[in-house]
């Protein structure tokens, strides 16, 4: 009979017979919402066993399952882990169990034959596992064979009656020649497994003993394992150390289930699914959940309906999503219509415009006789205006025009929404000549209008729908903003690709630079120039404040977000972070953000942010201008890295002019600027109720700068100076003081708040 026959007849292997059964729970993303909605198990069951989900119909004690024995798991402790739990079903332990795919993970022996024997490896011969009314899954497991000198003889049984038999041969002389991953015959190899496998037994042996490979290949080994937990590798020639494997059974419940069950109400399949007879064996079944709804449909109450709109990965609207009983609709805002899908049509406006482009459509069609030329530039126009719209739309266009109708209403000041036509033309295609600043944030282009005007275009790199919503946000603010000293807002374009804003021009760039860049060939500012530049910001900060018609709170004041006109006058710029404050609050509770070295520590910490939170950051602007210093730095020393603490520091050692920038101070401004040193370090203090208000900062720099006129009118007149002094409580008290030329009589009181109204007398 040869050879392979006579070894099988003297071999001593091991015999296996598995019949697998449970469910495998499917631990990924897509399922995880649909596992815990819920309960899995029946009422008053035990639903875990250790990690374990016991899911309906299996149960773990009497009432808990389906049907007698089928479905009866026990919850035990393994040996060696008397303080874990896991369920059995047979001898098998089971790892998980999923109503979705009826399918169950349980771990089964590996069989193996080794020659010599080794008396002391655990060898199960003639072991029998019997379970009913489950099948080996041929789409998840396979049969695998390793060794040098070992081949298994496979038989089995079909759930409609077939009988099954195969071979499996595993050969090699030489380890060298056994690759990894590879299992095609070479130290390793696998079969496939029928479909509706219900039972299988194996028998492993070696040809030849191991003789020509006992010195690298001892033992032989056999197993059944899911597909995706098995890879082969050389090393396992030598030793195969696994001695159990993960194995899946597909279960389903049987068409007698009915005539069987203790409990009658629970034989069929729950409320809202359905019965899935399986196709390889009609007389089992499974139940499954509706299209839109999710839970155990094995359960008397079955599924219940998902909430499609609370997961914007389960329903496709653009704007709002209504749910309904196993779906969904998609509604339109307001003036549009369409399907409101963004992989539909949509929604698109009901406006005269778009009737427009309809009736324009419809004329080209109907002249298509004259002419193919006219339809093609028809569908061109078609074409861009849809694009264009398309823009208008992501860039935030309709928020943007509810709250212009909202705001504009009670304002002189109208935001023209410019064409891209418009600034194409007014930037030359956006050419690089046109190009008068970079940054992180984009490019600023000069451009000339039709009409003559110049003006600075503002065009962002390509955005996210923060950044749309911070654009749209400086539209707004400075939609109520009408201030000489405020960038003027122009416009805005919403038909390109990213938004762009249209402002005034402003010629003579940002404060930053002509404060802190060395390497430019402007003037360095004087400090008279320097003080009026923080009179006047402080000014529009405290109109923001206090005057506009909707209060604002910059968010984020700094040298370069002040530029200089061509008379070197101060216009607060970027509105972005800004946020308009309902009268009947004083602060709001917000994202913290701002920029480093400006940020108020208060609202870094409690992020409430309050208008005190825009006085700290002028502090650091005030500090620049007097020391000519950066708001945080680290090229220098690591004393002089924080401005702030830098300053205070020198005031309280009282030597403030060494901090003060080189050749700006003389002997007529040094207590000048000592003052407005002062008043910078009451705007840093901690607690921003101690902090002044921004328009007593404005108050205390005007007259700072009024006291500056009033010195250079009495050095050359010798005139007298009478002052207002205004009490801390409110109180107002007239004083005059004699001067002399030299300004050197020290008018501030300490005890006091003082503002000075200086006037100028001609003798009298």
């Amino acid at each position: 009979m040869g050879r392979p026959t006579e070894t099988l007849i003297r071999l001593t292997a091991v015999k296996i017979i598995v019949i697998l059964s449970a469910a495998f729970v499917v631990a990924s993303a897509t399922t995880n919402a649909t596992v815990t909605v819920a309960s899995q198990a029946l009422p008053g069951c035990d639903e875990w066993c250790g990690d374990v989900r016991i899911p309906y119909p299996f149960g773990m004690r009497e009432g808990c399952y389906l049907n007698n024995e089928t479905f009866l798991l026990q919850c035990l402790s393994p040996a060696g882990s008397p303080n874990s739990l896991m369920p059995v079903l047979g001898p098998n332990i089971i790892t998980n169990i999923s109503i979705i795919t009826g399918e169950i993970k349980l771990l089964n022996r590996v069989a193996q034959a080794c020659h010599p024997p080794d008396t002391a490896t655990d060898v199960f011969p003639d072991m029998v596992v019997g379970i009913p009314n489950y099948t080996i899954s041929h789409t998840k497991n396979k049969f695998v064979v390793i060794g040098c000198d070992t081949f298994a003889i496979v038989s089995g049984n079909v759930v409609d009656g077939q009988s099954f038999q195969s071979g499996c041969l595993a050969l090699c002389d030489n380890i060298g020649t056994v690759k990894d991953g590879a299992c095609s015959g070479s130290g390793c190899c696998q079969l496939d497994l029928p479909s509706g496998l219900d039972s299988m037994v194996f028998e492993v042996a070696s040809l030849t003993n191991h003789t020509n490979v006992s010195s690298f290949n001892p033992c032989g080994y056999a197993f059944v394992t899911e597909r995706d937990s098995f890879n082969f590798s050389s090393k396992y020639i030598r030793n195969f150390p696994e001695k159990i494997v993960p194995v899946v059974l597909d279960w389903a419940i049987s068409n007698d289930t009915c005539v069987t069950a203790k409990n009658k109400t629970n034989c069929v399949c729950g409320k809202n699914s359905t019965k899935v007879d399986l196709l390889d064996d009609p007389s089992r079944y499974r139940c499954q959940c509706l299209d839109g709804f999710e839970g155990n449909p094995y359960l008397p109450d079955g599924c219940q309906d998902i909430d499609e709109c609370k997961d914007d990965n389960l329903n496709d609207c653009r704007f709002e999503c209504v749910n309904t009983i196993g779906s969904y609709t998609c509604n339109c805002p307001e003036d549009f219509k369409g399907d409101g899908k963004r992989q539909g049509d949509g929604c698109t406006r009901n406006s005269k415009s778009f009737v427009q482009i309809i009736v324009g459509v419809t004329v080209g069609f109907t002249v298509l006789v004259i002419g193919s030329a006219w339809l093609y530039l028809g569908y061109k126009k078609w074409k861009f205006l849809k694009l264009k719209e398309k823009f208008f739309e992501k860039n935030g266009g309709l928020m943007l025009q509810q709250h212009l109708s909202q705001w504009q209403a009670s304002t002189d000041h109208m935001v023209r929404i410019f064409t891209k036509e418009d600034l194409d033309k007014a930037t030359n295609k956006y050419d690089d000549s046109a190009v008068v600043g970079k940054g992180g944030f984009g490019t600023v282009y000069k451009g000339v209008l039709d009409d003559g005007s110049v003006v600075a275009i503002k065009k962002s790199k390509l955005v996210d729908q923060s950044q749309t919503d911070q654009f749209i946000n400086e539209v707004i603010v400075l939609s109520q903003i009408n201030h000489r000293n405020v960038v003027k807002l122009l416009g805005c374009c919403l038909e390109t690709e990213v938004p762009l804003l249209v402002y005034e021009f402003i010629s003579n760039g940002t404060l930053y630079e002509y404060v802190h860049d060395k390497t430019n060939d402007r003037n360095s500012l004087s400090w008279e120039a320097r003080l009026r530049i923080a009179a006047e910001t402080a000014g529009v900060i405290s109109y923001l404040h206090s005057s506009a018609s909707t209060p604002i709170i910059h968010r984020d004041i700094k040298t370069t977000n002040i530029l200089l006109d061509h008379n070197y006058t101060a216009k607060v710029s970027d509105f972005g972070a800004s946020k308009l404050v309902p009268m009947d609050q004083t602060q709001l509770s917000t994202m913290v953000q701002g920029t480093l070295g400006y940020l108020d520590p208060e609202y870094l910490l409690t992020s409430e942010l309050t208008e005190k939170s825009d006085v700290y950051s002028f502090g650091i602007v005030l500090l620049e201008l007097i020391t000519g210093k950066k708001a945080v730095s680290f090229e220098g020393p690591e004393a002089e890295r924080n401005l702030a603490m830098y300053v205070m520091c020198a005031m309280k050692e009282n030597r403030l002019e060494e901090v003060v920038e080189k050749g700006m101070a003389t002997k007529a401004n040094i207590e000048q600027i000592k003052e407005a040193a002062k008043l910078a370090t009451t705007c840093l203090r901690i607690k921003g109720e101690e902090r002044p208000s921004m328009k007593e900062v404005a108050t205390d720099l005007e007259g700072l700068r009024g006291l500056n006129e009033a010195n250079e009118k009495l050095e050359s007149k010798g005139e007298t100076m009478v002052g207002i002094w205004v009490q801390s409580d409110g109180a107002l008290e007239s004083t005059s003081k004699q001067f002399s030329a030299s300004g050197s009589t020290n008018i501030v009181d300490d005890s006091m708040k003082v503002h000075i109204l200086p006037l100028i007398h001609n003798g009298r």
